[in-house]
């Protein structure tokens, strides 16, 4: 039964022994702040130690020794890169409840809040593979990882594959999979010619997938949009396998379909894929609570499923909360979670102070988390919208000024729930969803 993906057990959420930057040596320190310094781009400040070089060397030394599941270079047609690529996922646990790439959100601190809830793997926000390659404090700034953050995908945006490649090696000790973002609209997508722009180019993206296959230790995934025609959609996903693809996750919106909120995503062509592919898939589109999540499975027949901005405002989705928007869906009534969105950005402040990003990234998901909260209290936002620079202190008191103005809008679960569901000490979801 697909619907068994909510119940699956993954690994213990343990203290983290590990921290540590993309540089791969040390922990950059926070920068000392210059009047021409945007400071939300500063690092913010940590509480916990960085990687010494030989620990970081030993989990290097450990991922060669391992390779993709044996094989020297990673890469094998036909039958056996098939089956590898279905090894390699089952090796993982076969996770089905994904945290979405999201630029500038889906950073560690918020990646490890989402596991606690809930959430099986997740993906790096998209990475610029030249500027990765070409600039230290982009790397030490933008990607940052521990040893409870797994399973991970690495996505890098690219149109070269010699560049994208390595970029890739720099981060494949340290993760899973690295995705090839074919999927971002943007406008600086089609500016920089990467995403899902290159839909336009093929041979070109099939030379980026085969120049990680063949080279890398670990297995590379895709991100793709939809062609308005679907047979289109299916030579695309099957050219995707036959260059080295090991994981296919399909948003189903084409590449003009921006609106997320007016344009349903196309369950049916994402199962269209999963029937014409032998690789694992993932459906992303229309992921906003549990109940959608075991609907989007039931029709795609896809191994998981991506939640994106759902999860920025509520990143305990996985865990079976909702907000009040969707708690009226569904035919069991719902009820108090005895959780609330104030809670889990208390959470991950905490998170941040133990893993430093920049603060831009913690003011958006403020900004997300209590959306609804500023909306009943403007001046709660003006007020943290006129600070230059953000401190924790500031963000807490915040949230406490938030609790004695009486404000409190809690997330809902089931009511059919047999007790209040919290997330289990390893992560898991539980098992009264």
């Amino acid at each position: 039964m697909k619907f068994s993906l909510v119940r699956r057990c993954h690994h213990r959420l343990s203290p983290s022994k590990l921290s540590f930057m993309a540089s791969l040596t040390t922990q950059t320190p926070t920068p000392t702040p210059t009047d021409e310094d945007n400071l939300d781009d500063l690092l913010c400040p940590s509480t916990a130690g960085s990687a010494t070089a030989a620990e970081i060397g030993e989990e290097r030394e450990d991922v060669e020794k391992a390779s993709f599941l044996g094989h020297p270079n990673g890469y094998l047609g036909g039958e056996a890169g098939i089956e590898r690529a279905w090894a390699h996922w089952r090796k993982l646990g076969q996770p089905g409840l994904m945290v979405a790439p999201m630029v500038d959100c889906s950073e560690l601190p918020f990646r490890m809040l989402c596991r606690k809830y809930g959430a099986q793997a997740a993906y790096t926000p998209m990475l610029h593979s030249r500027i990765f390659t070409e600039n230290e404090k982009y790397r030490s700034m933008e990607f940052t990882t521990c040893q409870e953050d797994r399973p991970l995908f690495v996505q890098f945006c690219a149109n070269d594959p010699d560049i994208l490649l390595d970029a890739a090696k720099r981060v494949e000790p340290f993760c899973d999979y690295i995705d090839i973002n074919l999927g971002c609209p943007q406008r600086i997508a089609r500016r920089g010619n990467y995403g899902a722009f290159l839909m336009d180019n093929l041979p070109l993206v099939r030379l980026l997938v085969e120049k990680l296959a063949r080279n890398l230790q670990v297995p590379v995934s895709c991100k793709i949009r939809i062609f308005p025609d679907l047979q289109d959609t299916l030579k695309y996903a099957t050219m995707l396998e036959e260059a080295g693809c090991s994981l296919l996750a399909v948003h189903g919106r084409t590449r003009d379909q921006k609106d997320q909120r007016k344009l349903r995503a196309d369950w049916m062509a994402i199962r269209a894929v999963k029937n014409a592919v032998r690789i694992p898939v993932l459906a992303n589109g229309n992921i906003r609570h549990m109940d959608d999540v075991n609907s989007c499975l039931e029709v795609t027949g896809a191994e998981g499923v991506l939640s994106a901005d759902a999860l920025l405002e509520n990143p305990a989705l996985f865990a079976g909360f909702c907000t009040a928007e969707w708690a009226g869906e569904g035919e069991d009534g719902t009820k108090d979670g005895n959780l609330d969105q104030a809670e889990l950005l208390v959470e991950y402040l905490k998170l941040c102070e133990k893993y430093p990003v920049p603060w831009r990234m913690i003011r958006a998901h403020v900004h997300k988390m209590l959306g609804e909260w500023f909306r009943k209290h403007p001046e709660v936002r003006e007020d943290l919208n006129a600070q230059s620079r953000l401190t924790f202190e500031f963000l807490y008191d915040m949230v406490d000024r938030l609790r004695q103005l009486g404000c409190r809008i809690p997330l809902y679960v089931k009511e059919s729930s047999n007790s209040e569901i919290v997330p289990a000490a390893n992560g898991d979801v539980p098992c009264s969803l």
